[in-house]
């Protein structure tokens, strides 16, 4: 592996633990400025000083997101979009490049690609010149990937979220981002068949803390990297503490209970 992917890696990985509390902020384009990412700059305040190793958010962001002071964390640049206003919602298309990603100062970029969509020879095209230009850079990828279209019954389905993992392995990524498939032993199957880290999605907003940590203990359990998760942390009650409790778990060791005596 190159020095500087190495170093950038770094960035949005604990050295120690190899692992990482990743938060997604992109949510503006596909569904427009939802509760908790109103004031940006404040919301990254919030999981930055609660530990989370990343945000990740699109390249118009950071000029409104940047503090300039307090814990520092890492940036990855998103490259991909839709809205869910279009009468296509899972074709994602490129809006940004690797150079764009540099000039404003990102540890990494990502790319979602969704399998089993009837545009996916269009993603796949795209995320392939995104990981070629991203290795000659130097620059890590993190590739979103879940399967949605019309021959996929369930995006949770181990099979499929294996062969989510491993296309994302199999096309130059460096990390990739994948549903939870619900239960140790399937998700370890995942991760034992891909060989890059493996980190899972928050899913749909969860109304119970617990379960959350529940699925990041679970996850980590099974060998997985850490976590990706948006509005299950940005639009908790005290996002602050929330994350320090899930960087207890993911990078503490810390049991589900501990964590959730911590969150009282």
């Amino acid at each position: 592996m190159q020095l500087g992917k190495s170093i950038r890696l770094e960035r949005i990985f604990n050295r120690n633990t190899h692992r990482t509390i990743i938060v997604p902020l992109d949510h503006g384009v596909s569904v427009g400025p939802i509760q908790g990412i109103e004031d940006l700059r404040n919301t990254v305040n919030k999981v930055a000083e609660g530990g989370a190793n990343a945000v990740l958010m699109h390249k118009g962001i950071p000029r409104r997101s940047h503090r300039g002071s307090g814990r520092d964390i890492g940036l990855i640049i998103h490259l991909s979009a839709s809205s869910n206003l279009s009468p296509f919602p899972n074709a994602k298309t490129l809006v940004g490049t690797v150079e764009d990603a540099i000039r404003i100062g990102a540890d990494a970029v990502s790319v979602h690609l969704n399998l089993g969509d009837e545009t996916e020879r269009f993603m796949l095209s795209e995320i392939g010149r995104m990981s070629s230009s991203a290795e000659s850079w130097g620059m890590p990828l993190l590739a979103m990937v879940y399967a949605r279209g019309p021959k996929v019954r369930s995006e949770y389905d181990p099979a499929v979220v294996k062969h989510c993992a491993r296309l994302a392995e199999e096309i130059g990524a460096d990390v990739v981002k994948v549903p939870y498939t619900g239960d140790i032993d399937t998700f370890r199957e995942v991760v034992e068949g891909c060989a890059i880290p493996v980190v899972i999605a928050g899913g749909p907003k969860m109304e119970d803390q617990k379960d959350i940590l529940q699925m990041a203990y679970d996850s980590i359990s099974a060998g997985g990297a850490g976590l990706s998760v948006g509005r299950n942390i940005f639009q908790a009650p005290d996002p602050t503490r929330l994350v320090r409790a899930l960087n207890g778990i993911v990078h503490e060791n810390w049991s589900v209970e501990q964590g959730m005596e911590f969150l009282g």
